[in-house]
């Protein structure tokens, strides 16, 4: 890294890469995407306020002392989130998996910061741009950082681990999702395995769910590891009380019991994150009591396993992603859901499932009917399957949706499931 260039970013009140959020004295890096070329806003950033502008399209480059040429404006930027971080003496947790990477993140986040301060990504900002972006933010206040990292092709996750750096890490688990990009779910595997590597190369420490006999197997045999799970873990050994709607657990560690700890969360497979999340706080030392104050007060967000209720019915919203993996969870976890009242799932289609799409669809409705939930059915790629659970089927929300309006559903628990360009939240209105 260019010291003049890691200079002007010092100088700068910080990154932006948004032509519409730019903010007096900013350093202003032009990325290009498929539908866009951030080298067109260049002046437009000066004129804004922009303290400095980073191009990678001399057409767009002007030799007045405001702006630098680079050959890549995303190498750029992730060779200088990469050097900021090499200032930096503090943990840096990574945080991957197939399903509850974001979650876990933001229970990890708010136990830790009971005692200390700490910078963690925002939203699922966990992609090549998104990790420098986060990076990037860290300054001499924060004393952990929590990093999110996804991947949806094989080299992501070592990719960002070469930019981030790890010491601490966990894989929350490894399914089917993004089979697309990863072709079997081997490709899946291997991807994920590369934040343990990055680690262990570190010297670094891993936690991991004992109960998982994928993570197990995989865990490189020279690791320093600190496990929980239900049983066999070294660290943190839960137990699951209740799930009426939200999860009743308890917890202890050596010899230390907790009392029982009245989660916001629904569904057992929010257990092991939170489990996750104790594991953590234990490690950084943050005090038992004020672990699960932590927990307690946590409330979900952005549909993200959310309990609403409406003038007739208990929703449950998980309708921000889907893959194979995460439904599956969440369809058996709906089933063992302690209430009085009907249930009744609307799934919306999964995407980015390659040449398993039909495959897989098949497998989460005989799921459903194995466990005896009714199904209504969100998107095209459900069209062609039948069974004795499905109660109706639609091609998009907007169909779903009008059928709702003249069909009301009354006293029932619902789960919305689904990807999330699908959109199952429009659906809240109408129930």
């Amino acid at each position: 890294m260019n010291n003049e260039l890691y200079q002007l970013f010092i100088d700068s009140s910080g990154i932006c890469i948004n032509s519409r959020e730019i903010k007096e004295g900013v350093l202003f890096v032009c990325i290009k995407g498929e539908n866009f070329d951030g080298n067109t806003f260049a002046n437009e950033a000066l004129e804004s306020g922009a303290k400095h502008v980073i191009v990678d399209n001399e057409d767009y480059f002007q030799n007045n002392g405001k702006m630098s040429l680079v050959n890549d404006s995303i190498s750029f930027l992730q060779d200088l989130a990469k050097f900021h971080r090499n200032q930096f003496n503090i943990p840096i947790i990574g945080i991957t998996g197939s399903n509850g990477k974001t979650t876990t993140k933001e229970l990890i986040n708010v136990v830790l910061q009971k005692k200390y301060k700490v910078l963690s990504t925002i939203g699922n900002l966990n992609n090549h741009i998104g990790v420098p972006l986060t990076l990037l933010r860290l300054s001499s206040t924060h004393e952990i950082a929590i990093i999110e990292m996804g991947a949806n092709k094989f080299k992501d996750i070592e990719e960002l681990c070469n930019i981030t750096s790890p010491t601490h890490g966990i894989i929350t688990n490894i399914g089917k999702a993004h089979l697309e990009g990863f072709l079997n779910f081997e490709g899946v595997l291997k991807t994920k395995k590369e934040l343990y590597d990055s680690i262990s190369m570190r010297n670094g420490i891993v936690i991991t769910n004992s109960d998982d006999a994928i993570l197990k197997n995989i865990l490189p045999s020279n690791t320093t590891n600190f496990s929980y799970g239900i049983k066999d873990s070294n660290l943190i050994q839960g137990e699951l009380i209740g799930l009426n709607p939200f999860i009743q657990m308890r917890w202890q560690s050596n010899n230390e019991q907790s009392p029982i700890v009245n989660a916001k969360m629904i569904g057992e497979y929010n257990f092991y994150n939170y489990l996750a999340a104790i594991a953590f706080g234990k490690l950084f030392n943050v005090a038992s009591s004020l672990i699960n104050d932590a927990i307690e007060e946590y409330t979900p967000e952005n549909n993200r396993s959310q309990v609403k209720l409406t003038s007739h019915n208990t929703l449950i919203l998980d309708c921000y992603n889907a893959n194979p993996t995460s439904m599956k969870s969440a369809l058996e976890s709906f089933a063992k859901n302690e209430t009085t009242l009907s249930k009744i799932a609307i799934l919306g289609e999964m995407k980015e499932l390659g040449e398993d799409t039909l495959l897989e669809h098949q497998s989460i409705i005989s799921l459903a009917e194995e466990l005896a939930l009714r199904l209504i059915l969100v998107g095209k790629l459900f069209n062609s399957f039948d069974g004795k659970s499905i109660v109706k089927k639609f091609d998009d929300t907007e169909g779903c949706a009008n059928y709702l309006r003249t069909n009301k559903i009354n006293q029932h628990m619902i789960l919305l499931k689904g990807s999330r360009s699908v959109g199952l939240e429009k659906l809240e209105n109408d129930l």
